[in-house]
């Protein structure tokens, strides 16, 4: 699942599976030439992609990250060691029942003491979690930072990009996502941030596989949300891994886990709050996350007497999965502006 093109890395994301594609294609074709001339053509291939990349998001021709952020890059799918998770910002050394880790996040320059903030969970990054740190897009501190502060800017509200186990140099394996490890390790973090920045209240939003995290985070009780934005999330893991052709004998998650957490499954884990929206947001042609499955979480939601609304929106094609026009960010943005009045 990929996530919501909320900042400029993200598209960058999902155009990159189509450039290898073209890119074996293209070696295939001239896999006779002579290797003077292959040395040739590559490089031009991939300075061709590199292009392509940047006009469809209408940014500036991208550079490799460690060198655009003139900083290290950030490991994925590390084990949690603390030495490496010093007591300062960006970093959150949690203990859960499976063990400590050590979470990342990226924040703006205004979350302390912040009245509300809004708290973003990526979409899942199976496409590139096994490329080399410095091929992935935005994969540094600086440009996480630079994100966050964009996001703020746009939004109008404290914003942080907390990274999901495993990725943007969070400990964890990003392969046992949407397993109660994630889930626990987000919602120990999401308590010692609150903590160390004194944030009275935060907005959730999540894309595709952040919706479910940020979906599972409520079904574990959590308070002082404000609103919980998701947009295109995963919900009836089972029957969505069936449906798609990707539960190994029909008993797994896409993951292949069979240890799968699924909100759907704990709506009865969810805090009563009046005050508290939640917003589902989604594509009915969605061929990724099926929209009827979003509806019945939503369904199961309301029997249980909470507030939610349910919204669809344009979305790109041919998947209907990425919703455009910043979407979530924006709806996000109003509710917590509107919270802030009540």
């Amino acid at each position: 699942m990929n996530a919501e093109p909320t900042s400029p890395f993200d598209p960058l994301l999902n155009r990159a599976k189509q450039i290898q594609i073209e890119i074996s294609l293209a070696a295939t074709r001239i896999k006779g030439m002579a290797a003077g001339r292959w040395r040739f053509v590559s490089p031009a291939l991939l300075a061709l992609a590199q292009t392509a990349c940047a006009q469809r998001v209408g940014v500036p021709e991208p550079q490799p990250p460690a060198i655009a952020a003139g900083s290290a890059t950030l490991q994925w799918n590390q084990p949690a060691v603390r030495a490496n998770c010093p007591d300062r910002t960006g970093y959150l050394w949690v203990q859960l029942v499976e063990g400590p880790a050590c979470i990342r996040y990226f924040a703006s320059s205004d979350i302390d003491d912040a009245r509300m903030a809004i708290v973003q969970f990526s979409g899942d990054r199976d496409g590139v979690m096994n490329q080399a740190p410095t091929r992935i897009p935005g994969n540094t501190e600086a440009l996480r930072m630079l994100d966050a502060q964009r996001s703020r800017d746009r939004a109008g509200v404290p914003w942080i990009f907390m990274a999901r186990p495993g990725t943007y140099g969070s400990s964890g394996d990003h392969r046992k996502r949407r397993e109660l490890v994630e889930f626990h390790a987000l919602d120990a973090a999401l308590d010692a941030l609150m903590q160390r920045h004194r944030i009275e209240r935060i907005v959730i939003l999540g894309h595709s596989g952040g919706a479910t995290a940020g979906a599972a985070l409520l079904t574990l009780g959590r308070t002082r949300i404000a609103c919980a934005v998701l947009t295109s999330g995963a919900y009836g893991l089972l029957e969505r891994a069936r449906r798609l052709g990707q539960s190994r004998d029909g008993r797994s998650d896409t993951t292949g886990s069979m240890q799968f957490y699924d909100p759907l499954e704990h709506v009865d884990g969810i805090a009563r709050d009046p005050l508290r929206r939640i917003v589902l947001v989604g594509n009915r042609d969605d061929r990724n996350t099926p929209f009827d499955l979003q509806e019945r979480f939503a369904g199961a939601i309301a029997k249980a007497g909470h507030r939610v609304d349910v919204q669809t929106h344009a979305a790109e094609p041919p998947q209907n999965h990425d919703l455009t026009d910043r979407i979530g960010l924006k709806t996000a943005s109003l509710c917590a502006r509107e919270a802030m009045l009540q």
